[in-house]
C-alpha cells in the first residue's frame, strides 16, 4: 500500500515539472528565436516579411516558412513577387535585386526582377515564382 502511495504522490509532482511552463498561444516549443522576418498573424498564416523592410523598388533575401529555402522578395508599390532564390544553374543563392535585376554570384547569371525571367546565362530557365500576398502589413504565403 504504502508503494502505491509513493508513485501516487510522485507521479502528479513528475507530470506538473513537466508542464508548469506553458507555451504563448498554447501550441509551439519553449525557448529560441525567431528568425528576422519570421513568425505569424493573429489569424496564422507564417509571415515571410514586413512590406515596410521590403524597399520599394527593390527587395531583399527572405527565408520561406513553407519550404526553409530562401526567397527573393520584390516590391512595387504595395505589390510584392516572391520567386525561389535558388540559382537554377547550380544551386547558390541568389543576391537581392539591384537596379531591377537578380544576379547570382557564382557564374553571373541575371535574372528580370519584375518576373523571374534568366537574361543572362548560365542558367538556361528563370527563378520560380512563389506565391505570396501582403495581409496588415505583412507578407505572407498566398
Amino acid at each position: 500500500m504504502l508503494c502505491g502511495v509513493l508513485v501516487a504522490l510522485a507521479v502528479p509532482g513528475g507530470l506538473a515539472a513537466c508542464g508548469s511552463e506553458p507555451t504563448p498561444g498554447g501550441t509551439g516549443t519553449t525557448g529560441g528565436t525567431t528568425p528576422a522576418g519570421g513568425g505569424t498573424t493573429p489569424a496564422g498564416p507564417p509571415i515571410i516579411a514586413a512590406l515596410a523592410d521590403v524597399p520599394d523598388g527593390g527587395g531583399l533575401i527572405a527565408g520561406n516558412p513553407a519550404t526553409s529555402k530562401p526567397l527573393v522578395l520584390v516590391r512595387t508599390g504595395d505589390t510584392v513577387k516572391a520567386y525561389d532564390a535558388t540559382c537554377p544553374h547550380q544551386g547558390t543563392a541568389v543576391s537581392p535585386p539591384e537596379g531591377g535585376v537578380i544576379t547570382c554570384p557564382n557564374h553571373g547569371s541575371t535574372f528580370n526582377a519584375a518576373d523571374g525571367q534568366v537574361t543572362k546565362g548560365p542558367a538556361t530557365k528563370g527563378l520560380a515564382e512563389i506565391p505570396v500576398k501582403v495581409e496588415a502589413g505583412q507578407i505572407v504565403p498566398a
